[in-house]
């Protein structure tokens, strides 16, 4: 029996779906199921009747948007997201501005090789901190802070010289920055950095001919060239920080100074997995993910929209 052209045709026409059916499956386990669920939740609350003993007891009943409107006026979580605010304004200039400025650091001369190895060697040490866990390198910052038994504050002891106290006031916002920053700059530079190097040479050549200065291509060259992966990691850097939860949950049992609602995420934890309410928790949630989701919509279109008028 001979096959059709038309089966034999079809064939190839399936080859793309099949190859994106492990992702979509992927996708629809762990990201659309769960969502669901989450907005599921969101809409139902749990009905005690009598004393809240016995089967039939407690049932889950509509509750609307009542939920919602409870996570809207929930003034500890309204204190978090202030917090995360200031937290972001110290977290995403800081990591942004290092990352660009090793970048263009071990982007600065192509012509030589004599530096190769200690090129290599920055590339390292600057992106090995990423590699580091975040729970981790928190818990290491964490006693790094700790007067007892930080060797920086032993250091300034025996020089005189009293130590900062980074658990209270603005000095916690930059001591959890600082751990942020340390472990997000490696990999926000190594997008840039890739950006710098798919610029032609011929470009380079171009602006030296023309009595340039490495200051002034890395101004005036390099860096508006890599503005859309500048706008890339700025949009990575506020998601991480609209989804801040390790640094400030595992430096909370060395200090008094983080509460256990420090963040939203940390709210949202607590009222699911400590005061057994998950669906206030999963309202919070959805809250979260909407206004992230409203905030990198409005930031691209932002962004796209200067792209547009750039290049008319």
């Amino acid at each position: 029996m001979t096959r059709s052209p038309a089966g034999a045709a079809s064939g190839p026409r399936r080859a793309p779906y099949l190859f994106l059916l492990p992702g979509a499956a992927l996708f629809v386990l762990f990201l659309a199921l769960p969502i669901g669920y989450a907005l599921y939740l969101s809409l139902r609350r749990t009905e005690v009747k009598g004393l809240g003993l016995g089967s039939g007891a407690r049932q889950e009943v509509w509750a609307g948007l009542a939920n919602y409107t409870a996570a809207l006026t929930d003034p500890e979580l309204l204190n978090g997201a202030l917090r995360v605010l200031g937290y972001g304004l110290v977290v995403i200039p800081a990591m942004l501005g290092l990352a660009l400025l090793f970048a263009l650091m071990l982007d600065a001369d192509r012509r030589g090789r004599r530096d190769t190895a200690l090129r290599g060697f920055a590339r390292l040490s600057i992106f090995l901190p990423y590699a580091v866990p975040g729970v981790v390198s928190a818990l290491l910052w964490g006693f790094l802070y700790l007067p007892s038994v930080s060797p920086f504050h032993y250091a300034l002891e025996r020089a005189g010289l009293p130590g900062p106290d980074l658990f209270s006031g603005g000095a916690l916002y930059a001591a959890l920055a600082n751990i942020a920053v340390w472990g997000g700059t490696g990999f926000n530079m190594i997008v840039i950095y890739t950006a710098l190097r798919a610029i032609p040479a011929e470009v380079y050549e171009a602006a030296r001919l023309d009595g340039c200065s490495q200051w002034q291509i890395a101004l005036r060259l390099k860096i508006p060239m890599v503005t859309p992966s500048l706008i890339l990691t700025f949009f990575f850097s506020l998601i991480a920080t609209l989804q801040v939860f390790s640094e400030p949950t595992t430096l909370r049992p060395l200090t008094n100074a983080v509460p256990s609602d420090w963040s939203p995420l940390m709210k949202i934890h607590q009222d699911a997995f400590a005061r057994g309410d998950l669906h206030t928790a999963a309202a919070g949630a959805v809250v979260i993910a909407a206004v992230t989701l409203l905030l990198s919509f409005g930031f691209l279109r932002a962004a796209n929209s200067r792209s547009h008028q750039d290049s008319r």
